[in-house]
């Protein structure tokens, strides 16, 4: 008996050094996102979109981390380009793809700080991001909307292509009603996330698992987003290549 519970503890002692042994691990390659977002150095119009945004949970989601290759559709004035650079962090790279990129935008990522940002300017369905499977994952957000239907699915293709087996396609949006199809997003700025998810799985990608963190189920959705701000539903989809 007593060689029992010996060789029982043995195996407890072991199992518990593996836990030890993998949350290092995870720690070591999983930034904190909350202390990246407290940085006094982020401007204060990216501050004022925190709580709204909830990047802090929206990246750790994704499951982001230091040394990744990653990239930023439809980047805006850089609010998700500037976080993830900081995430995955010297050893990884961010490319940061747009039509155009404001003068400002462009300013700001010639700063030493953001030295693995690549900007790629140009059309969204030829959209320059390698086509030789090497990235961990691709972010699309609040913007897949905007995007004509036969520009998101060309642009869907290159997103599989650059993606490792594996890699993850995070697509966040602002949610209009079920089965409304492309009828909101330009007179609300909505698109249906069933029609999302029927656009990208139909380009060869899995739908993963979805995030509750941005719905809000009160939202009537027949508002405009861009009149009304941040008070929609949001949908977070993790689509996988396979």
């Amino acid at each position: 008996m007593k060689m029992v519970s010996l060789r029982n503890a043995g195996s407890l002692l072991f199992s518990v050094a593996l836990l030890v042994m993998s949350a290092c691990a995870a720690t070591q390659t999983s930034p904190d996102v909350t202390a990246i977002l407290a940085n006094p150095q982020r401007p204060a119009e990216d501050k004022q979109i925190d709580a709204a945004r909830k990047p802090a949970e929206v990246v750790p989601f994704y499951g982001v981390k230091s040394g990744d290759k990653v990239a930023d559709l439809v980047t805006g004035r850089g609010y998700y380009t500037a976080i993830l650079s900081q995430v995955v962090g010297e050893k990884g790279v961010v490319y940061s793809a747009s039509r155009t990129f404001r003068p400002e935008v462009k300013d700001r990522f010639k700063d030493s700080n953001f030295a693995n940002v690549r900007l790629l300017e140009g059309p969204l369905e030829t959209v320059a991001l390698p086509q030789d499977a090497s990235l961990d994952f691709v972010l699309i957000h609040l913007s897949y909307h905007d995007l004509e239907p036969a520009v998101r699915v060309a642009m869907n293709k290159r997103v599989l292509a650059a993606l490792k087996k594996g890699g993850l396609y995070g697509v966040v949006d602002h949610s209009a009603k079920d089965g409304s199809g492309n009828e909101a997003v330009k007179t609300l700025h909505r698109i249906d996330r069933l029609l999302v998810i029927q656009e990208v799985t139909g380009s060869g990608f899995i739908l993963a698992k979805e995030g509750n963190m941005l719905r809000r189920p009160e939202d009537p959705r027949d508002f405009n987003v861009n009149k009304t701000r941040d008070k929609d539903d949001r949908f977070v989809l993790a689509f996988q290549k396979p």
